[in-house]
């Protein structure tokens, strides 16, 4: 059984937060937290395997076409892939001649992307854009990668209505997924870290892929 879900005011100190695992959900902005153990990740060579067969499956290669397509629509210039999965992205982007490098903390990704002398760290410098496919969720303090986006910010990320919602979901994972996000939770979170939403996609949900939303966002000016 899930642990409990806790309604509660927004508090200041996140030892607050960390202070019992339960998921912690603020209704009135519509963003949920909850407290991943560091080091649990199961980020390894059969989590890198994964991703590669399904993106060798027909609904996995549709999903590919449909993010380049998604990132085509607004931005042509290099772009950063945080969270590569298996590279699939990476590949079909390429593929398409245009300019792509990763990101990931997996070692088998860190590895796949060396090999191929496309790793790039996102925290050394400034860039102009970046996508995360399923990735926001997983990164507890995505406000400093964040900062060093210029100008394209491209996610995909499961969203949710309430907390009720985030429990009964299949998205609801202890191991992995720190953050949960209603669409205006998202809006909300993205503006605070200075983007604003430009367009958004339900093609990853009518792919079959439940409860995913998909989202380009701009860097204010």
């Amino acid at each position: 059984m899930h642990d409990a879900v806790e309604l509660r005011q927004p508090v200041d100190s996140p030892r607050v937060l960390f202070a019992r695992r339960r998921l912690t959900w603020w209704p009135e902005i519509g963003i949920g937290w909850y407290p991943v153990e560091a080091g649990i990740e199961p980020y390894d060579r059969e989590y890198f395997e994964r991703f590669h067969r399904d993106a060798q499956t027909p609904i996995g290669q549709a999903l590919m076409a449909a993010r380049v397509k998604f990132v085509e629509q607004h931005w042509q210039g290099m772009l950063i892939d945080v969270g590569i999965g298996s590279g699939a992205f990476i590949e079909r982007r390429r593929a398409e001649r245009r300019i792509t490098y990763g990101y990931d903390v997996n070692p088998a990704g860190i590895e796949w992307l060396e090999q191929r002398k496309l790793y790039f760290d996102p925290y050394a410098g400034g860039f102009n854009a970046v996508s995360m496919w399923d990735v926001l969720e997983h990164i507890p303090n995505y406000q400093l990668l964040l900062a060093h986006v210029c100008k394209w910010l491209f996610v995909s990320t499961p969203i949710y209505r309430d907390a009720e919602h985030v429990l009964r979901s299949k998205h609801f994972r202890p191991t992995e997924h720190c953050f949960y996000f209603s669409r205006p939770g998202l809006i909300i979170a993205m503006g605070m870290c200075g983007f604003e939403l430009v367009s958004e996609s339900n093609v990853e949900t009518e792919l079959g892929r439940e409860d995913i939303g998909t989202f380009a966002f701009r860097r204010q000016s």
